[in-house]
């Protein structure tokens, strides 16, 4: 079993000062694969602190000097990709090909988008033409703490730390307490590319301990946290009393409208995304809504491609999905699917308990219900596993009601080879991100939502932006 106790603090790897055991599990096999340190107050104050100490000088340090330290921790991100993917197809089940290519790969993708954004970035510049002798500064916004989930860690730790080390912020970085193995590695890449001592700092725990430290610091000037809405809630209240900034990526409630004339790989595309990292993932399209004249046809068709989405270990090579993180999530699962059929769902595929094969490990039947509707509790809440909920709509206008029925505002889908309607829709949809009919967005573009999805914005420049300040400068010479 592997053993990992210390914290990286202030350029080194030091003991616990205040650390209790945790077992981090293997969701294949639900055994104990490692064993980590949860840090206390003590632990807390010190990667604060030395944040704290390398703030001024990290500040001062030329951006160009700072891109240059991601672009050496993306050289060794990328050379060393083998160890985070094993890494983290092991503590959070993701099966190894997708760990390569989506979780490690993720990270690739966002460090890049970083460094060539702040190329183009100005960190400051004339307020305009006309009063050139106003000067725009954009610096860090201090000592961040960063506090990231299981589900995508990478995707996660990336997006935070490219985007705070680049705008000159310091930074402790809390990871899941599920996930510690992988930030842990990502600790190893930064010391490697000779971050200086104090600005990347990592401590273990969980969120109760050292996530509400971190929050209520008063050293701390940003929390940047991705996870639930209700540890986003918590968050929010033990930051109030030091009004420090707040930037929140939370769950999501993803509808997905497919409209009579979508294309033909609509319904799969659609399928496949929902069951994609178990449906792990805050952008899911969890709801898939379908015009009434296709309706016994998509259903039929979801069905069927559900049917054919295999379960498999999570280290073995190909195409399937793995287990769900622990426990906690798998019983909160099985209830929710037990809830569906008891609240009149019809269940078209899967359903509860593990899948044909499985006798341990926290695997999910690939499920999938029809004849869903919004007052139905797998409607309303987010389940995070592979299950899709699929429910009719006669109208355009019905369709936007319900898709907007939620608390939640991440990530909308739609499917129709209508562009005006598309547009119309891509406005009315109440979600920090529209998809439509399959396509990504761009390189750099923002992800983040809105209502209890969070706010904020990550990746590219927007993401650089929220770790900044914006300072006015009058009486600036002109050059």
């Amino acid at each position: 079993m592997i053993e990992k106790r210390q914290f990286y603090i202030d350029g080194a790897w030091v003991d616990a000062l205040a650390g209790r055991d945790h077992a981090v599990i293997d969701p294949a096999t639900e055994e104990p694969c490692a064993m980590i340190a949860l840090g206390g107050q003590a632990d807390t104050d010190a990667a604060v602190a030395a944040a704290k100490r390398a703030l001024p000088g990290w500040m001062a340090t030329p951006v160009a000097e700072r891109i240059a330290l991601v672009e050496k921790l993306l050289a060794i991100y990328s050379e060393r990709g083998e160890e985070m993917a094993q890494a983290i197809s092991t503590e959070m089940g993701a099966p190894i090909a997708l760990a390569r290519a989506n979780q490690v790969g993720a990270g690739a993708f966002h460090l890049k988008n970083f460094i060539e954004a702040a190329k183009r970035f100005e960190f400051e510049k004339p307020f305009s033409e006309a009063f050139p002798d106003t000067r725009m500064i954009h610096e860090a916004v201090g000592v961040c703490a960063l506090i990231t989930p299981w589900n995508w860690p990478m995707n996660q730790v990336t997006l935070k730390v490219g985007a705070a080390a680049i705008a000159g912020c310091t930074m402790v970085l809390k990871p899941s307490e599920e996930s510690p193995l992988s930030a842990m590695l990502f600790a190893e890449y930064m010391d490697a590319a000779g971050f200086p001592k104090g600005v990347f700092n990592l401590v273990n725990g969980d969120g109760a301990g050292v996530g509400t430290q971190l929050s209520s610091h008063e050293d701390i000037d940003m929390v940047s946290f991705t996870g639930s809405t209700r540890a986003g809630r918590a968050i929010s209240k033990a930051a109030a009393d030091t009004l420090k900034r707040v930037h929140l990526e939370l769950g999501g409630k993803g509808a997905n409208l497919i409209f009579a004339d979508a294309d033909e790989t609509a319904v799969k595309r659609g399928v496949m995304h929902m069951m994609q990292n178990s449906g792990q993932s805050c952008n899911a399209p969890s709801r898939m809504m379908v015009e009434a004249p296709i309706y016994d046809s998509v259903v039929e068709r979801a069905a069927e491609i559900a049917a054919t989405v295999k379960v498999g270990a999570p280290s073995e090579d190909g195409k399937h999905i793995g287990p769900v993180v622990n426990a906690t999530q798998y019983e909160k699962i099985q209830g929710l699917i037990e809830t569906g059929i008891k609240e009149g769902a019809r269940l078209v595929a899967g359903g509860p308990g593990r899948p044909e094969g499985f006798n341990k490990g926290f695997y999910v039947r690939p499920t999938v219900f029809a004849d869903v509707t919004p007052d139905m509790t797998i409607a309303r809440e987010e389940i995070f596993g592979p299950v899709l909920s699929i429910m009719k709509f006669e109208s355009e206008e019905e369709a936007v009601a319900v898709a907007n029925d939620t608390p939640y505002g991440l990530t909308n889908y739609v499917q129709s080879q209508d562009a005006e309607r598309r547009h119309r829709l891509a406005r009315q949809l109440r979600s920090g991100m529209v998809e439509m009919n399959g396509k990504s967005r761009a390189p750099g573009a923002p992800f983040g939502g809105m209502k209890q999805s969070g706010n904020g914005r990550e990746g590219g420049i927007h993401g650089i932006h929220d770790f900044l300040e914006i300072k006015a400068v009058s009486g600036w010479a002109a050059e």
